[in-house]
């Protein structure tokens, strides 16, 4: 954390942190003015709040689905083949999402030509890249995220069903009355915990997947500071604006946080 400092000053490695010049806000005010910044911010902000509203939808109406399906042994099957991807690392799918969606030799484009439309570069234009990464990382985390419904689900009690079929109820109407206002609670208490990280995006998925075609709109924060703090070696601007982003993202964590406390009842300590 002490490395912080580097932040206010016009770090130069040969120097080290004591001795190089303090410059104060300076490199926070370029922030604001570096060409690129307004961009990256409206990248991650896109990036992020897609994840986040898709990533509850798609765990929420999956939970309900697999709510319904009586047959145990299937239900915990495919329970489990969702909840697989969530254990492979960024590493080993960026790999196989590259070659599947390689706009030459790639498995997705052939099957694309051999309908007869034009291949889709996936990883070469930005409103694309943008949409596979949202689209890939639903797919491997909502597996993940449904158990947290699920478990909502179990703690259900079963005779509000029982009560809602004597009166004539189906399941179609038990699950609008009984089902989804028992779980609703908690789908707003993850909503609200999640706008918090609203500021990340990412790093690790765009990092294995992205390339300078497509930096105008998939370059977020983290990349951002990477790419300019360990390969352009501008120290100080990097530092900032990761500060900058930290503090911003802590903010509305203990502001979120504050709003589950209040509406879900919700605390840690």
């Amino acid at each position: 954390m002490g490395g912080i400092v580097i932040a206010f000053q016009d770090y130069k490695p040969w120097l080290g942190i004591r001795h190089s010049a303090w410059v104060g806000w300076e490199n926070f005010e370029y922030i604001f003015t570096y060409p690129d910044s307004k961009q990256v911010i409206v990248n991650t902000l896109i990036i992020a709040f897609f994840k986040i509203v898709a990533g509850m939808i798609v765990p929420f109406t999956f939970a309900l689905l697999l709510n319904e399906i009586r047959l145990v042994i299937f239900k915990r099957s495919v329970q489990t083949l969702v909840y697989l991807p969530h254990f492979l690392s960024w590493v080993i799918l960026g790999g196989i999402l590259t070659d599947i969606l390689s706009i030459n030799n790639g498995l997705v484009n052939q099957f694309v030509s051999w309908l007869g439309f034009e291949q889709i570069p996936f990883l070469q234009d930005g409103s694309w890249f943008r949409f596979t990464v949202i689209l890939s990382d639903i797919w491997k985390e909502f597996g993940f995220s449904t158990i947290i419904y699920l478990a909502a689900l179990t703690a259900i009690n079963p005779s509000l069903y029982e009560a809602a079929e004597t009166d004539g109820a189906g399941r179609w109407k038990q699950t609008i009355h009984i089902t989804i206002p028992s779980i609703l609670p908690i789908a707003a208490l993850v909503g609200t915990l999640a706008l918090g990280n609203i500021l990340n995006a990412g790093f690790d998925q765009i990092m294995n997947l992205y390339n300078p075609l497509v930096y105008n709109k998939g370059d977020i924060i983290d990349t951002f500071v990477y790419r300019q703090g360990i390969l352009g070696s501008q120290f100080s601007f990097s530092t900032a604006f990761g500060l900058f982003k930290s503090v911003i993202s802590m903010t509305l964590i203990v502001v979120f946080y504050r709003l589950a406390y209040k509406y879900a009842n919700y605390r840690l300590f």
